[in-house]
């Protein structure tokens, strides 16, 4: 998520994943996936710079997170009591008398 300043000046987070285009009109207006229209105070380099930090931060966390080790499988405890077992039915219908 980048945070982006609205020309009224309130401060919003934008997940830049759904970005699909930016234009400078000359306000930066951002074009989301589904067509929802942002117009911004931050220049098009300064959308673009945050969408690489975001990016790159992702990236940074994850290469850190493959270098740690493993997380221990837990052991299921054991039932508190033991399991019944499962009868055989007899065969209905096969003239076994």
């Amino acid at each position: 998520m980048i945070t982006l300043t609205r020309l009224s000046g309130s401060v919003f987070v934008l997940n830049s994943d759904l970005v699909e285009r930016i234009d400078a009109t000359p306000d930066s207006v951002i074009t989301l996936v589904d067509g929802k229209k942002y117009v911004v105070a931050e220049s098009l380099d300064e959308i673009i710079n945050a969408i690489r930090t975001y990016r790159g931060e992702i990236i940074a966390v994850s290469t850190q997170l493959a270098d740690l080790p493993p997380l221990p499988v837990p052991v299921p405890a054991p039932p508190d009591r033991p399991l019944a077992t499962v009868a055989t039915l007899p065969s209905a219908g096969h003239g076994d008398s």
